[in-house]
């Protein structure tokens, strides 16, 4: 039987034709007992569309401490929280942290979680424990702004309140809450494995491994910070973050899981992140890739959709060709409640397909109603806003073309530094009517970069320089930087459509905006804001001249970092005109059983957009070709 076994596998490594697969098949149903036989169906089936092994608790599990990393919404949360349900049922015992300001670690566990380890009831040996960066973050800003309030004026305050409520300050606090927790060895001495959902970037753990030269260097600065400002009160911590890098560097100590889903752009977003962390020596990395698709039948999106996975797994990025990688399959149910947790790893899925009468998405319409709502007005800004991933800049093209066709001038304008954008025009264009350019982040970056340095003090320290070099590395530069060339595309713009595919967050347009009354702090620099800048923020909160969108699709975490970045923008005074509800199952007329079961998860993140979250909704389904080129564009417009 042996032989027969591996002359199977033999045969599907060298020829994986779907009839010599059938034929296979049957000559093994016949020749091994039931058991084997699922065993060998699941390798025939699991050939045709990975070449990883199937994820299992044990292989990534050597280490004490699992720290699990990723873009929003490739399910970080949900293999973390399954890994560790697994683990304790094993007997093992289990603490999983979650330190993302937008977690559902509570829906999954379906409990009430705080700071401080809570048991999972049903789960013996698991704990659970929900630290919140964002709380965390507040405490720290009245901490350090407090003593100022009324002493210095309004306009300095409201700049520093601002410069520590960016990501940065968050991600810094979420690194504190768990160092914390670290330290407390009468705590973590009792768990076998500590689960973090989320690990910290590598550019925050770089400005954590800085020399010290914290707080001479910051109440002397006149360059403000945008990544400085939140070290500035933890001095007295520099000992404790550098033990807990260090632990985290140890390979005897740490595993960094990369989690990813099977398509081009959240590889190489894991690539980046694996790459960044291994320059610090976190290198004891593995990949997982979750939601890998194996259709049940032969219906034309199921098809698409399995090509379209198997065309990024060919060429996944070098970084992971020697990596410890695996694979979860697509499943087609919530990874909410235990005894879905407990289904993730389990080879047979069980499929929900109830689903309502009337389907969440089945009232809503076509960007086509963006198109109806902008024309009449002749002229305006419109900006994409979402992570990585949800597909603004195909948004952003279909809304340009749609509104070309109608005969407006369109200005298109991205970020985007693998130029996209020109890919999906597939280099075509309305003569005359849709003009498009490319704002290169790294150009822009790089004489922003030069211009703060020209005029940082020569008496700096090589210390105070690498601050500064650091700060500057920062995501909010780079959203400073790039928002003023959009400025300057905006304001050479008359009497026309003007689309922006990627606009800067609310925290950065806060930061520009108290730059107007306190430029020196904000901009790290000793020259005056472009008066571009000037103008185009108005002219960003007048919803009679901007409409905004928010592009996510319809899954909990897109759907709860997007409810952030509204937030961030309601606090810029800037309410967004649209969400848009991009690659939805629920919206075509699939009958693949994975996928209508993928349908049916969709109803609560559909329900919960157009009825608490937004003002206005469309929705845009899962496109089974690819929206390349000014045809297709046009289609999708006109849905």
């Amino acid at each position: 039987m042996d032989t027969l076994c591996c002359s199977a596998l033999y045969i599907l490594k060298i020829n994986s034709a779907e009839v010599r697969m059938l034929a296979l098949t049957y000559r093994l149903k016949r020749a091994l007992n039931t058991k084997l036989y699922k065993i060998y169906h699941d390798v025939i089936k699991y050939k045709r569309s990975v070449f990883y092994e199937r994820l299992s608790p044990s292989d990534i599990s050597t280490t004490r401490h699992l720290f699990f990393t990723g873009k929003g919404g490739v399910g970080k949360t949900s293999t973390a929280c399954a890994t560790a349900v697994a683990l304790a049922d094993s007997g093992k015992k289990v603490l999983i942290v979650s330190t993302d300001p937008a977690s559902n670690l509570q829906d999954v566990f379906g409990m009430d979680l705080r700071n401080d380890p809570s048991p999972v009831s049903s789960v013996p040996n698991l704990f659970a424990a929900n630290l919140d960066p964002e709380e965390a973050a507040r405490q720290y800003r009245e901490k350090m702004i407090g003593p100022y309030k009324g002493k210095l004026p309004e306009s300095v305050v409201r700049n520093m309140e601002e410069q520590l409520s960016g990501a940065c300050t968050v991600e810094i606090a979420a690194f504190d809450e768990f160092t914390n927790l670290l330290a407390d060895q009468e705590t973590t001495n009792q768990f076998d494995h500590i689960i973090f959902d989320t690990a910290p970037t590598g550019h925050t753990l770089r400005l954590l491994q800085l020399p010290t030269a914290w707080s001479d260097f910051l109440e002397g600065n006149e360059n403000g910070a945008s990544c400085l400002g939140p070290l500035a009160g933890l001095e007295e911590k520099k000992a404790l973050y550098a033990k807990t890098v260090e632990a985290l560097s140890n390979d005897e100590e740490t595993v960094l899981v990369l989690v990813s889903r099977p398509d081009q752009s959240s590889l190489a977003e894991a690539e980046r992140a694996g790459s960044e962390l291994a320059e610090i020596g976190i290198t004891n990395q593995s990949l997982v890739i979750n939601g890998v698709f194996n259709r049940q039948s032969d219906d034309e999106v199921a098809v698409k959709l399995e090509a379209k996975q198997q065309a990024a797994l060919k060429n996944i990025p070098a970084a992971f060709k020697h990596m410890a990688t695996y694979f979860l399959p697509l499943v087609p149910f919530n990874l909410t409640g235990l005894d879905a947790l407990r289904n993730f790893f389990e080879t047979e899925p069980v499929y929900t397909n109830d689903l309502k009468a009337v389907k969440a998405s089945h009232d809503l319409p076509s960007i086509k109603a963006i198109l109806d709502d902008m024309e009449p007005r002749k002229h305006g800004v419109f900006m994409t806003m979402g992570k990585g991933g949800v597909g603004k800049t195909t948004i952003a093209a279909a809304v340009a073309v749609g509104l070309a066709e109608r005969g407006h001038t369109v200005h298109l304008t991205t970020t985007d530094p693998a130029a996209h954008l020109t890919h999906v025009l597939n280099e075509e264009s309305f003569e005359g009517s849709l003009n498009v350019s490319k704002v290169d982040p790294k150009t822009e970056v790089e004489n922003y970069k030069k211009q703060v340095l020209s005029k940082v003090s020569d008496d700096l320290t090589e210390d105070e320089l690498a601050y500064i070099k650091e700060d500057l590395e920062s995501p909010c530069t780079e959203e400073i930087a790039v928002f003023r060339a959009f400025a300057e595309v905006v304001d050479q713009a008359q009497d026309a459509f003007v689309v922006i595919d990627t606009a800067p967050t609310g925290h950065t347009l806060l930061l520009l905006d108290a730059a107007e009354s306190y430029h020196r702090e904000v901009e790290r620099s000793s020259g005056d804001m472009p008066e571009s800048v000037n103008k185009l923020l108005p002219r960003l909160r007048d919803p009679d001249q901007t409409f905004i969108s928010l592009v996510t699709l319809p899954e909990a975490t897109p759907v709860f970092e997007a409810s952030r970045l509204q937030n961030d923008l309601l606090r810029a005074g800037i309410k967004p005109a649209w969400w848009i509800i991009n690659q939805s199952f629920q919206a075509t007329e699939t009958t693949d059983p994975v996928l209508k079961g993928r349908s049916f998860a969709e109803q609560q993140w559909i329900e919960k957009v157009k009825n608490e979250l937004s003002p206005q909704t469309v929705i845009v389904p899962w496109q089974s070709d690819q929206m390349i080129g000014l045809e297709k564009l046009k289609l999708m417009a006109g849905q």
